[in-house]
């Protein structure tokens, strides 16, 4: 493969794990009294395994995988932050 094949292929595949991975982190963050500044930590972390569990619905290398999840675990929970935190405490900013 070529590499921008296999960068689109990571981020494509992130893309998709970014929607799994946000219901995961969302439903944490309900059930368990966590600290605000530990949720990123948690949406990689729950990004890498999902990730790794991903085997059987890709070709890709474990590494690209771990990359994709990593990525979609960081992407989930800085855009849910982003869209819900200014919304919900009145914020004007664009």
């Amino acid at each position: 493969m070529v590499r921008s094949d296999i960068l689109d292929n990571v981020m494509a595949f992130a893309s998709v794990l970014a929607v799994f991975v946000l219901a995961l982190v969302q439903l944490i963050k309900n059930n368990l009294n966590l600290p605000r500044n530990a949720i990123p930590f948690v949406g990689l972390a729950i990004g890498l395994l999902t990730g790794a569990a991903a085997y059987p619905f890709t070709d890709l290398d474990t590494v690209l995988r771990l990359w994709a999840g990593g990525l979609a675990g960081l992407a989930a929970t800085g855009l849910f932050e982003l869209a819900f935190n200014n919304r919900s405490q009145g914020s004007t900013r664009a």
